[in-house]
């Protein structure tokens, strides 16, 4: 959406003077800084002084684009005369005039976010110049619009006196501070030289602290492994002692010593439980777990939980109910670290659940990831406590603490499975009223990338054409990936503008996919930049976002907008249109 501010004629000398007064007032107004007053004022003087000296008339236009911050400050420069001819070879900076003609061009580009010229022979050229408010600018209303408009008529028109009098202090200005830069930069450099050295010496010290660490890491991984196996031949001989003793193979026992042989035998299960937690996450650690993928139905494997964990009701005020899917969900992944999850989940549930249920469950949500949830309606769990309960030995007190006891270790168990599996886990719940903890987990497995999931520049050796995807959500960038999978493309992600910055030269992406908004940082300014940037204006920019600013998006040179959550059958079909191929690739 777009609200006028002010419209000027132009047809004289003067008219120029008053459209750079006119352009550098209203920046102050929008809360441009001085320096950037300067810079739109001077932009808009040299293409109203093309318009006086080519078309002899024409108007120029103020108006604020967009409904969310940042907005643009949008002005528009249109005449009726013979048109610019040789617009390319003009914009390439090679053309030649006696004239002058294109430099006033370059230079407006130069100095504004985004420039778009159109032109034609006898028909006249229309110039559409934007530059984003800045971030610190307060968002304008219709209201605060109309009002500058009205602040800005009511001022007189004719004072060159005064403008060249600002220009001349514009200039004394920026000549002052480009000799107090200058001072700046011998004193940085010197600083630099200095703290060069010091790097230097720092880099030598991380490097061998990190070796320190990643010894100590080894050392610990090694030692809970040998821990763990060492505890597992006398805890196995002490189970089978108390077994044969419970069994009276060698004589009865008293009731005193029944009830003790019993004690040493919950125990000595409680620390087994405990050995091979560790163990599991030793391996997890060292990378030395496995993957068995295979498949299976998940209705297959709530049969196998309902019968294993159905011995574990010894109230008759709770139930266990296992709902199966709908419709049928087959699984290619590693059904026992899958069953492994559901158990501690289901287990921890049965523990600290008095009266009620635990209900199973297992849906497909809509970006085709399996959601298995346990819920329950036990104790709950406080705010401040759900992320304690992910970590090691760690617990949260409560009144059944002392009648249910664990090792600490089976939720972070879970969710390094999860993680191993490609998927996690999430937790929902209210104290009094239960808990519902949730593995998402994609139903077909795939290896990890030796790289982090975000791109590298390695990524330029893989098949299929680079869609750098700016993202800064995992599960997001997981969607993608699965979205371009089959097709002839492939996704190469990054975290922020700098690390897109850092991949586009080794990558060189024939698409962008760009969220707006990555860790409160906006991506506006860098849309503009890529639109205006030489080769890479030519790369189509999708944007694919939660907030809803199409018109601002298309005015800075976005080539689609879609509103998340993405259609993939769409986004294919749009990236197909936008690049074009001899054989399009159905997703």
């Amino acid at each position: 959406m777009s609200f006028r501010i002010l419209s000027l004629l132009i047809d004289s000398e003067l008219d120029v003077v008053a459209a750079r007064q006119r352009a550098r007032q209203v920046a102050e107004l929008c809360g441009f800084g001085s320096q950037d007053q300067a810079r739109i004022g001077t932009a808009v003087s040299e293409l109203a002084r093309n318009v006086y000296n080519y078309a002899r008339t024409g108007r120029v236009e103020f108006a604020i684009e967009g409904e969310t911050a940042p907005q643009v400050l949008v002005v528009r420069i249109e005449d009726r005369g013979p048109g610019i001819p040789h617009l390319d070879l003009v914009l390439s900076g090679r053309y030649k005039s006696t004239t002058g003609m294109g430099l006033g061009i370059l230079g407006a580009r130069r100095l504004m976010d985004r420039c778009d010229i159109q032109t034609a022979p006898d028909q006249g050229t229309a110039i559409t110049l934007r530059k984003l408010l800045p971030p610190e600018a307060p968002r304008l209303t219709a209201s605060d619009i109309g009002h500058m408009g009205s602040d800005l008529a009511a001022l007189p028109e004719d004072m060159t006196l005064t403008e060249v009098q600002q220009q001349n202090k514009e200039l004394l200005g920026a000549l002052a501070e480009l000799k107090g830069r200058q001072d700046e930069l011998l004193q940085l450099t010197r600083e630099l030289e200095d703290t060069n050295r010091g790097v230097v010496a720092l880099y030598a010290e991380l490097d061998e602290k990190a070796d320190h660490l990643r010894r100590a890491d080894e050392m610990k991984s090694r030692f809970l492994s040998n821990m763990s196996h060492e505890f597992r031949t006398p805890l196995s001989s002490i189970r089978a002692l108390a077994k044969l003793l419970l069994d009276r193979v060698d004589g009865e026992l008293t009731t005193e010593q029944d009830k003790q042989v019993r004690f040493i035998l919950k125990g000595a299960e409680s620390l087994t439980e405990l050995v091979d937690d560790l163990l599991d996450l030793a391996k997890i650690e060292a990378g030395k777990i496995e993957i068995r993928a295979g498949e299976f139905e998940v209705t297959e494997l709530f049969s196998a939980l309902r019968g294993m964990l159905r011995p574990l009701l010894v109230a008759s005020t709770l139930d266990l109910v296992f709902e199966d899917p709908a419709e049928p969900i087959v699984m290619y992944t590693d059904e026992a670290k899958l069953s492994q999850i559901l158990r501690n989940f289901i287990s921890n549930a049965l523990k600290f659940t008095e009266q009620g249920e635990v209900r199973v469950s297992a849906v497909r949500d809509q970006q085709g990831m399996v959601r298995f949830a346990v819920r329950d309606t036990g104790l709950g769990i406080a705010p401040e406590h759900q992320q304690i309960i992910f970590e090691e030995f760690s617990q949260v007190e409560n009144r059944l603490q002392n009648r249910v006891k664990g090792t600490g270790l089976g939720l972070p168990l879970c969710r390094k499975l999860a993680m191993l599996l490609g998927g996690h886990v999430e937790l929902l719940s209210t104290p009094g009223k239960g808990s519902m903890f949730t593995a998402v987990v994609p139903p077909q497995y795939a290896p990890p990338e030796p790289d982090s999931p975000y791109g590298s520049a390695a990524a330029a050796q893989e098949q299929g054409l680079p869609v750098l995807v700016v993202e800064d959500d995992q599960a997001t960038v997981l969607l993608y990936r699965k979205y371009f999978s089959g097709t002839r493309f492939r996704v190469v992600a990054a975290r922020s503008v700098y690390e897109a910055e850092q991949l586009w030269s080794a990558v060189r992406p024939v698409a962008v996919v760009l969220d707006l908004y990555l860790n409160g940082e906006d991506t506006w300014r860098w849309l503009a930049n890529l639109k205006e940037s030489g080769e890479r204006r030519t790369v189509p920019v999708v944007i694919a976002s939660e907030v809803a600013d199409q018109d601002k998006a298309f005015a800075l040179g976005a080539d689609a907008y879609f509103l998340k959550p993405v259609v993939r059958e769409e986004l294919l079909a749009t990236l197909n249109s936008l690049c074009p191929a001899p054989a399009q690739v159905m997703g």
